[in-house]
This record gives C-alpha cells, structure tokens and sequence, in this order.
C-alpha cells in the first residue's frame, strides 16, 4: 500500500469518520476571492421592487462594487461591455439563475441539548437554505454563542451571521427582583458583546428598568411576552418603554381586549399542563377586539407610530392546526436527527410536545386563530409595519431551514405578495438589526450575501426547500426542482446541495449508530 493511502486511513482513524461517510462528502465551499463576478442573472432584491436581468453583478473584497444590466430577456449578451474579470478573480456563470439576498432568520435558536442538536448541524441545514443571518433570541449561554459568532465572522467554521440576543437574566447570579439589578445585568450583557436582550415578561418595574437601560446603551430587544407576566405588561407596555420587536404574537391579543383583562382561562387550567396552554391559547384572538374596530386600530396605530417590529414565526404552531402534516413532512426521513424526533413526541415534559390528547377541536380552534392573527399582520405590513420572518426551529415537529421556508409560505397565506415576503426575509430583518447598510439587500457598497437559485421563487416558495418542488415534464416525468444552488456569504460560495448531502450522513451515521428507525407517534414495529 502506497504512503498516501496509509495517510488517509490515518486522518479517517483519527477523525473517527467511517469511510462511507469520507467517500460521499465533497468539498462545498469555495473563496473568498479579491474579486468575484456573478454572471447574467435575474434579481430579485430584497427592497420591493420588481425581478430584472439579466445582471452582472461585481463583488471584491466581500463588497459589492458594481451592478451591471448587460442585456434583456431572450437576447444573447454582449461580452462587449461587460465587467471584466481581474487576475486572481472568480467568475460563476449563472445565466438563467435567480440572485437574492441571503435570508435573514429573526428567530434562530443554535440547536439544543435537549433536542441534541449540535451548532454545525443546524448551521449546515441553515446555510442550505439560504440563511446566511441569524438573530438567536437565548440560547445555550452568551458566551457559547458569542464564541460561535466570532468563527461565523472570522469564516472558520460554516455559519450564518449570528446577532445574539441574550436571555434576560441569563447567567445572574441571583433572580432579577429590583429595577437597579435589571439595569446592572443589561449594562453587564452590553459589556460581553451582546447585540441585545431578549425578554420573556417580568414586573412591570423591572422590564421598565431593564428596557430603558437598553434602549440608552443602543442595543435591541425582542421579547415573548409569557402568559405569566402578559396580564400587567402587553406588547403596547412594552413597545412604550422601548422595545423593538416582539415574537410570536402572545401580549399581542391581550392589548387588543377591549371587554376583559385576562385571558379566558378555564377554572382548572394549569400553565404546566402545556395541552392546557396551547389548547386556550388557540382561543385567544377570538376574545380581542374585532378586526379593522376602534380598538383594533388604535393599537395598531400606536405600534405603527413607535416603529415596532413584529416577528409572528406563524410555522411553529402550524402544528396546533394541522398535526398531521407538521410531523409527516418529507424532510423528516432524511434530515431529522433520532434525538430530535424523539425529542417532538408527545410529553409532559419536552417543550412544545404538548400532543396528550390532539383532536380535531382543537385543529378548529387553532385555523381560526390564524385567520385573526394573519388578518392583523397583513393589515400591519400594509399601513407600513415591519414584518419579519423568523422560523423557532427545533420545537414542534419544525426543522432548521425546513421550516423557514414553510415561514414564507405562511406569510404568502396571510396576504403577502411574493415580492412582500422576500423584503420579510431579507431587508425588513436586516433594518429590524440595525444592519441594513450591510445586508438584506443587493446594492453597492453592502456585503455579498446571496442566493442562487434555478428557478424563480416569485412563482413557486416551495423550490427554496432543500428537497425541492414537484414538476411533472411533458414527458410524463416526475421530477423535483429547485432548492437552494449556491448560498453566498462574506462573498464564499457554498454547495448548498452538498451541505445538505453533509448533513443527510450525519443523520444517517447517528441511525445506524443507534440503530433508529423513524416510527410515528404510538406506532410499534
């Protein structure tokens, strides 16, 4: 056996990587180079406006320097006038392709231990799916994601972008129980490097310590206004006092009351029982005011009038009206780890796993709640509100990259136009961070964060899934199509079908290791 052979059995030896594993992944990146010169293609940018191509666009140095139309549709393009390509620069030929902005996921959690999901598989399913920005409102620590978003930035490791919001209290030595230990710990989380706070409600004189301090030190806040705190402190207390997004919609519901102050519950409801609180919760938008009334209005004016963002993550309970479709989603037999689907069946004690006793009733409940609640995020964005798309993966049957996709689906059933949906995705985020003059849309002088894809979304949302849309040819074929071609970021461009190949192994690799078949809830063998 040559030396070279007996080398690489050596790295697969000490890597622990099975050889069939070592033979199927390939190289899925490339750059960055001092220039790049993307080729021909249409764009759909992230600001409103209308596709246009075909383009060639200019990016040295990770900063985009030129946007050129070098022709029209159906008319073969000069090379007369074209940008030219320097020494050392990398020209990708995407004629026929579509360029976005790279997807900004306003509600990204980093995995979990709980779900045994680990940062480079959700990185990988992320970056497969266009995401190259990512808020993580809490997570595992600050320290451990701001870790991670110094390697994202120094493009050590494959990741998004992360902006870190920490939870409120995270790491305190003791409870937060006064105003003055709230301003401490915001002005401690400022000093770490945090980008903001991420809030779940607390007495109203300490979220109004904690937001104010906030607000002073220029940092942003996002919060998900618990049903514990949500009878005294709404999202209108708390847009007032300085918050700059919410998400989901809980707190949202509460400050549209107009004839109670509480949420209806039942005199034997128990927040621990989570089939109790997602069960009523589906009731809640049914008990504020009714759409387009005076009330209704006068809420959202004031949210209009304080430049509030609103985040709704509708994929995450699509679950609660629909069981059957969230958790038999094709994505799950191939991309799906055993823990994490473990981790979705029905318990009394995994987070969101509230299946005890699901029925139909409920499914009622929760499709009208999403009438309601997608009415007012559609009349939102139309007054001019900032819509944001954010996916909450990891929880409730909903997959990393999967389920962002199925968030821009859902904000297309609200009564977004395709082009609406996108600026969600991608520069609405990007203002909601502070960041738009360095991403969320394609124009000079911001970073190079693309998509490219070969067939036009505007038409079709589901050819951005990584398994693609369903076509069927004038040859009587079926055959899928689309799914993510490259995802660029910090102008390096990644096989985005190869990560997501990367990560079918890992999933693959963890089965055989556990010896795990992917079985339905209350199914046996």
């Amino acid at each position: 056996m040559k030396k070279s052979a007996y080398f690489i059995l050596y790295l697969l030896f000490c890597f622990c990587i099975p050889i069939s594993t070592w033979s199927q992944v390939k190289s899925s990146q490339e750059g960055p180079f001092p220039q790049l010169i993307i080729r021909g293609v249409t764009l759909i940018n992230g600001d409103g406006s209308p596709p246009r191509g075909p383009i060639d666009i200019v990016i040295e140095n990770n900063i985009i320097t030129a946007i050129e139309v070098v022709g029209y549709p159906g008319v073969a393009i000069s090379d007369a006038n074209r940008p030219k390509l320097k020494k050392g620069g990398k020209e990708l030929n995407a004629e026929g392709m579509y360029l976005l902005p790279g997807f900004i996921d306003m509600h990204g959690h980093i995995g979990g231990v709980a779900q045994g999901a680990d940062w480079d598989y959700v990185f990988k399913l992320w970056m497969a799916h266009g995401i190259t920005t990512v808020r993580e409102p809490s997570g595992r620590g600050v320290e451990w994601s701001l870790n991670l978003k110094r390697k994202s930035a120094a493009n050590e490791i494959i990741a998004p972008r992360l902006f870190i919001y920490t939870g409120f209290g995270q790491g305190s030595k003791k409870p937060i129980s006064t105003a003055e230990m709230a301003r401490e710990w915001v002005r401690n989380n400022a000093k770490k490097g945090a980008d903001g706070v991420k809030f779940f409600g607390a007495e109203p004189e300490i979220m109004k310590a904690a937001l104010d301090e906030n607000k002073k030190l220029g940092l942003r806040s996002a919060c998900h206004h618990a049903q514990l705190s949500v009878a005294r402190w709404n999202v209108l207390n708390s847009a007032r006092a300085g918050l700059t997004s919410m998400e989901h919609w809980y707190g949202l519901p509460e400050a549209l009351f107009h004839d109670r102050t509480v949420q209806n519950y039942p005199l034997d409801y128990n927040y621990q029982n989570e089939q109790n609180r997602f069960e009523e919760a589906g009731k809640l938008w049914k008990q504020a005011a009714k759409p387009y009334s005076d009330h209704w209005n006068q809420v959202m004016n004031e949210l209009l009038n304080l430049d509030f963002t609103i985040d709704p993550t509708f994929n995450i309970y699509e679950a609660s009206r629909d069981l059957h479709r969230a958790r038999r989603a094709e994505w799950h037999e191939d991309y799906t780890l055993p823990s994490l689907w473990r981790f979705y069946q029905p318990s009394k004690i995994s987070h969101g796993s509230y299946w005890h006793d699901w029925g139909t009733e409920q499914e009622i409940e929760w499709k009208e709640n999403y009438g309601l609640w997608m009415t007012f995020i559609n009349e939102y964005k139309n007054r001019g509100g900032r819509v944001t798309a954010g996916s909450d993966s990891g929880f409730i049957f909903q997959l990393y990259g999967f389920a962002f996709i199925r968030e821009l689906e859902l904000l297309r059933e609200a009564g977004f136009h395709p082009l609406e949906v996108i600026r969600s995705a991608t520069l609405n985020g990007a203002e909601a961070l502070g960041a738009e003059d360095k991403i969320g849309s394609v124009q000079i002088g911001k970073l190079a964060d693309f998509i490219l894809i070969e067939e036009n979304p505007l038409k079709n949302l589901k050819v951005l899934y990584g398994t693609g849309a369903i076509r069927l040819t004038k040859e009587n074929e079926v055959v899928r199509v689309g799914g993510v071609k490259y995802t660029i970021k910090d102008g390096i461009i990644y096989d985005a079908k190869a990560l997501l190949k990367e990560v079918k192994l890992m999933v693959s690799e963890a089965r055989k290791k556990e010896g795990f078949k992917l079985l339905q809830p209350g199914i046996k063998e």
